[in-house]
């Protein structure tokens, strides 16, 4: 990792610092009487929209242990990493931070190992660097694989438990597509190849799914073999390219090159699509702003398969989106006792019932009214996961690299083996240029 501070956010950031801290700091309580020094802690909170729940968090820990818990908060669209910048500069540092994998490379040498905590044998999302250890404590998880419309893949006939490799995949399309009248959808699948807005979608996302889908957390046979000068292996690459030109197949022509995140979406939550190529996070979506179009399709139940695209692959790629870290200059023991307390029975259910987390830990007794919910639980809880080693590509390979030769594929512009070509082409050429 790099240390990066960037100087030139102080003035701005100070200015951030000075609202956050008088908007949105927790109000102060009487604290039991406490034989800790320590009278209060601060965190930051980069997900502006649990902002509420957040606060039910500390102030549950301060009538549990008498201390505080300052919750700084970041807006919807402010850059997380600048804001810390700028409390760094400022001799500000919250004690404990939030950092999305690539932030953690802002923070060479500043935080504090984890590997020694209790909650860390309790979890597989920890976020882990070589050289540091355990530096990102897990708090919520998401899931990346094949979602599905269980109501449609009932009347259709099909257990989705049946879906186990490419043969029983192409012949669960076809039987889906031939009922599509009676079923009365539109396409078997709404998979969209658009590079320009959506290329994070096939060029991080699915591509992760070529990295990992089978694969133990720990393997990282794939992300290392791209990361040593773009290679890809060709007999993996070739399985996985079988699948695309399936989904190419069967998807909604509307959007399988020129259509919209938001089309997409709506084409799934309104009941049109068997499958989706999105992961659990359009789950707030399907219960928020797609609520009506859900609604009327009947709140139908949802699930999830891997990409099996190899016979046996039975694991859907999870990970944390972000992770809190501490940072070696705060209060690190009052700091360390907060987390742990956090991965415990309390704290989780308001985590998880409340703020509509998926707990990463395996032991955690309660699952989100989230509909993707109970079924990334049961993964997780049978240890039926991968990783999301897509994070550790290059910036922009996946969203402005890859997606442009997942577009021409599903254009017909290549077939099987150029779109193995194209994609090697792409990496090699990326690599080259670092």
């Amino acid at each position: 990792m790099k240390k990066r501070i960037v100087c030139s956010v102080a003035m701005t950031m100070a200015l951030v610092f000075a609202t956050s801290c008088s908007s949105k700091q927790a109000e102060e309580v009487q604290a039991p009487e406490t034989t800790s020094t320590v009278e209060s802690i601060t965190i930051l909170n980069i997900k502006s929209e649990v902002y509420p729940q957040m606060m039910t968090l500390a102030d549950e820990y301060q009538k549990q242990t008498g201390i505080a818990v300052n919750v700084l908060g970041v807006d919807a669209g402010v850059d997380a990493q600048a804001t810390l910048k700028g409390y760094y500069l400022s001799d500000q540092m919250p004690d404990i931070i939030a950092c999305e994998s690539a932030g953690f490379s802002n923070w060479e040498g500043l935080l504090v190992d984890l590997s020694d905590q209790e909650w860390a044998g309790r979890t597989d999302a920890s976020y882990i660097d070589d050289t540091y250890g355990t530096l990102g404590f897990p708090y919520t998880t998401e899931a990346i694989g094949l979602a599905y419309n269980a109501d449609i893949l009932s009347k259709a006939g099909i257990d989705p438990a049946s879906i186990t490799g490419p043969d029983s995949m192409r012949k669960a399309f076809e039987t889906i597509d031939s009922k599509k009248s009676e079923l009365g959808i539109t396409a078997v699948i709404g998979y969209s190849a658009e590079p320009d807005n959506l290329g994070w979608s096939c060029g991080n996302h699915i591509f992760g799914a070529y990295l990992d889908s089978g694969l133990a957390r720990t393997d990282t046979t794939y992300i290392d073999k791209l990361n040593d000068g773009g290679s890809i292996d060709d007999a993996r690459f070739s399985d996985f390219a079988k699948m695309i030109a399936l989904f190419n197949e069967y998807s909604d022509p509307a959007i399988l090159t020129a259509g919209t995140y938001d089309e997409q979406l709506t084409g799934f939550a309104s009941g049109k699509y068997a499958f989706i190529t999105q992961g659990s996070w359009i789950g707030a979506s399907l219960t928020g702003d797609k609520s009506d179009a859900y609604s009327e399709a009947g709140n139908f139940e949802i699930g999830m398969i891997p990409y099996c695209y190899q016979e046996g692959m039975d694991t859907i790629l999870t990970s944390a989106p972000s992770w809190w870290a501490v940072p070696k200059e705060g209060q690190v023991d009052a700091a360390l006792d907060f987390l742990q307390w956090c991965s415990e029975d309390s704290a989780q259910k308001i985590l998880v019932e409340q703020a509509g987390f998926v707990s990463p830990f395996k032991d955690c007794n309660y699952v989100a009214s989230d509909p993707f919910a109970p079924v990334i639980s049961e993964y997780i809880s049978s240890g039926k996961t991968s990783s999301w080693h897509w994070m550790e590509m290059p910036e922009g390979l996946g969203q402005n690299g890859f997606s442009f030769a997942f577009c021409d594929f599903a254009k017909g512009d290549l077939d099987e083996e150029s779109f193995l070509k194209e994609i090697k082409k792409i990496a090699s050429g990326w690599y080259a240029n670092l």
